[in-house]
């Protein structure tokens, strides 16, 4: 019956929109989801598959259907409704169908088809455009009125689709790839407490994870928003899959701890949205189809209920305790999710993370001690790597708290209002407790660090930096704190979005006023590093703000129409796709692939030659500007100053400028020496452009941080070796 309904959405649908891939088939609108608006008193639907082609014109549908009364004659009432809008809504006689098969009712199990040509009245209502937009929101309902008495003998309501939508698995798999390429190079940048990346790393699942948040809130967003958003579920450690036998665990957990909501389907959730809300835009859907016969027997109605629950057939009203609200219920049932078995299905898949979290960091240790045992690589390398590694670990601990701070929070305290299942709840409060002290204990130290000492203290501790950078690294000393906000403000999102679920104007107020707060402080504190890194977070700030601005209009008391939000939500989804795309065009450039096109650049012949001239130059300003950042500000806690402890006495008659000219150097041409390299100086004293390439300087661990190419090393080895040659053959 589901089916046969579902075709019946197809007409409905015939009269909505197609999808944007609609030139790959032929052009056709079909049903997507079935329910009963009315208990069924005579007339049982058990399939009514409906389908319009444009080609034609035409209407091809196959019923199947059983009566329990005799002698009935109806008349079928078929209204569309697309957007609002009801372009069709016309009385058909069954008794001119089907060479008269249905006039009357027949009282056994009948099944039919054929295929009609719609009239021109009615078919060039369709426009073209129908076909070729995702997410058309448009039903179709069939409403059997018995001819003579006027009564509803059956109701049935079908939601359309043209196979197009904003929801592509591609996406998906795409968006989840790009994520995990970022994870796996930030995990070999962030040896380096100070890299970018690990940092864009959690600025790109933020970001996935707001537009997620953003289609939790009770407002009625087009189909084409929720669509959208739902490419990103993963984002949130919801995973849709045809493999339900985790949502079966998790309905077998609860119905054995007292959970009493509804479980988990495989059917489309379409079909139980509140009639009021997107796809159906309508307050009068399930009212129309009149009144029901109240003559029936009190044994008729219980053998019809029997038979609905044997073909799993829904019937959903306004009334009904099973119709779908906005917000959470609504996003997590669209890709079968029970909304009583959401934080569930976060918790497992925390587990599962954890699982891989200790798996990837036990391999790390295996492999260090493996180098130990073996003595592969040098002495002091193998310690560094031992001594390092528990930090390490720490600050990616860290990270996945702040990746799992969102999903745990939301749908904990969500599963808190529903008051089902004791062990949901119990295993919520578990989470909880975990997540907000793998996140505040860290916060703690820092602000307890910087009270005792000075800000400085956490960018000179290597403690305290590998261990706790994730917080506070990328910004400046004076702006270490910045990272509380950006906590807090995901804390009440998360209480905004549960507790005040009954008010969509207050939830997306609240939001907005988050947003706008957030972004100010940016624009107003400036609080990283790099200037770079202040626009690049002040474009996410505003882009938020934006989005959460235009989502006013989805408030459902504002009373925006159908088309307007469908167009808007577009125009949203839109301005996500090119966010993603900038936060993945500033990964890849913090990713190292630039060097790829340098170093093929530094390969020339002509760069090669230009770089033997003025290698000495670039090296030596290169390895000053080192020195000195290593000495102002070492982040592994390194000697600031890289100068000899001691300072050894010169001796004024040696300690001369090199003058060829005077073999006793006793009298030195300053004024040529200084215009040879006045610039270049070892303890006092102008050396020839030959000695230039080679600063004096007491080597420190600061030369770790050397990033120079393997090229450039090369080079300034090879201009060596040259001007030694030639220094030799001089004298």
């Amino acid at each position: 019956m589901f089916s046969s309904l579902a075709r019946l959405r197809a007409i409905a649908f015939t009269l909505s929109f197609h999808a944007i891939f609609s030139y790959a088939s032929e052009s056709s609108l079909f049903t997507s989801s079935v329910t009963y608006c009315s208990t069924p008193e005579t007339l049982l639907i058990q399939q009514f598959d409906v389908e319009y082609f444009a080609a034609n014109q035409s209407v091809s549908f196959n019923i199947s259907a059983e009566s329990v009364d005799s002698n009935v004659n109806v008349s079928a009432s078929l209204l569309v409704n697309v957007f609002g809008i009801e372009p069709v809504n016309i009385t058909i006689d069954l008794c001119g169908i089907l060479n008269g098969a249905l006039c009357p009712l027949p009282e056994y199990n009948f099944t039919g088809s054929d295929s009609i040509s719609l009239p021109d009245s009615i078919s060039g209502i369709i426009p073209p455009f129908i076909f070729k937009i995702p997410d058309l929101e448009g039903y179709a309902q069939l409403t059997l009125i018995e001819v003579g008495t006027g009564d509803v003998k059956a109701c049935v309501q079908a939601t359309l689709s043209n196979g197009l939508s904003t929801r592509q698995r591609a996406v998906e798999w795409t968006t989840g790839g790009i994520t995990l390429f970022t994870l796996l190079v930030a995990l070999w940048h962030s040896h380096n407490p100070t890299a970018i990346l690990p940092y864009r790393l959690l600025d790109l699942i933020y970001l996935f994870q707001s537009i997620a948040v953003s289609a939790l809130l009770d407002l009625n967003y087009p189909v084409t928003y929720i669509s959208f958003a739902l490419n990103f579920a993963w984002s949130l450690s919801l995973f849709s899959s045809s493999d339900d036998s985790i949502q079966d665990a998790i309905n077998n957990m609860r119905a054995l701890t007292g959970g009493g909501l509804a479980n988990s389907t495989s059917s489309s959730a379409v079909a139980f949205v509140n009639r009021k809300l997107s796809p159906f835009n309508s307050d009068s859907a399930s009212s129309s189809s009149g009144s029901i016969s109240t003559l029936s027997s009190l044994a008729r109605r219980t053998v019809n209920s029997s038979l609905l629950q044997q073909r799993d057939v829904a019937v959903v009203t306004s009334e009904s305790d099973n119709v779908l609200s906005a917000g959470i219920p609504i996003y997590v049932s669209t890709i079968n999710i029970a909304t009583a078995n959401a934080f569930m299905t976060v918790f497992l898949c925390t587990i599962m993370l954890i699982a891989i979290a200790i798996f990837v960091f036990g391999v790390g240790w295996a492999s260090l001690l493996a180098m130990e045992k073996f003595r592969l690589g040098p002495d002091e390398r193998r310690s560094r790597l031992k001594r390092a590694y528990p930090s390490w670990v720490r600050a990616w601990i860290l990270r996945l708290s702040l990746v799992m701070f969102i999903p745990i929070v939301v749908f904990g305290f969500y599963q808190w209002t529903l008051n089902d299942s004791w062990l949901s709840i119990l295993f919520s409060v578990i989470a909880f407790l975990g997540i907000m002290i793998a996140v505040c204990y860290p916060s703690v130290v820092v602000i307890r660090s910087v009270r005792r000492s000075e800000p400085s203290v956490l960018y000179t501790e290597p403690f305290l930096l590998n261990s706790y950078g994730p917080l506070y690294a990328q910004f400046l000393p004076s702006r270490y704190s910045f990272f509380l906000p950006v906590v807090v403000a995901a804390f009440f999102k998360a209480i905004i979005v549960s507790f005040i679920s009954s008010s969509g104007m207050a939830q997306i107020i609240l939001f907005l006023i988050l947003e706008v707060a957030l972004v100010l402080r940016v624009l107003i504190l400036r609080p990283h590093k790099v200037r770079g890194a202040d626009i690049f977070s002040s474009f996410l700030g505003i882009i938020r703000v934006v989005c959460s601005g235009l989502m006013i209009a989805f408030v459902q008391s504002i009373g925006v129409k159908p088309i307007p939000r469908y167009a808007l939500g577009l125009v949203l989804d839109v301005i996500n796709s090119i966010t993603i795309l900038v936060v993945i065009f500033n990964i890849a450039l913090h990713s190292g692939i630039q060097r790829l096109w340098k170093r093929h650049e530094t390969s020339t012949p002509s760069s090669r030659s230009s770089s033997l001239h003025g290698s000495s130059d670039v090296i030596l300003e290169k390895n000053a500007a080192s020195s000195s950042e290593d000495s102002s500000s070492d982040p592994f806690g390194r000697p600031r100053n890289p100068t000899p402890e001691r300072n050894v006495p010169l001796d004024p008659e040696v300690n001369q400028p090199y003058n060829p000219s005077s073999p006793t150097g006793t009298t030195t041409d300053y004024a040529s020496t200084r215009q040879r390299d006045s610039e270049s100086t070892n303890f006092g004293s102008v050396l020839p452009r030959r000695w230039s390439f080679t600063p004096l300087h007491t080597p420190t661990d600061s030369s770790a941080l050397d990033h120079s190419t393997p090229f450039e090393s090369t080079l300034s080895r090879t201009s060596e070796e040259q001007l030694e040659k030639a220094s030799h053959s001089r004298d």
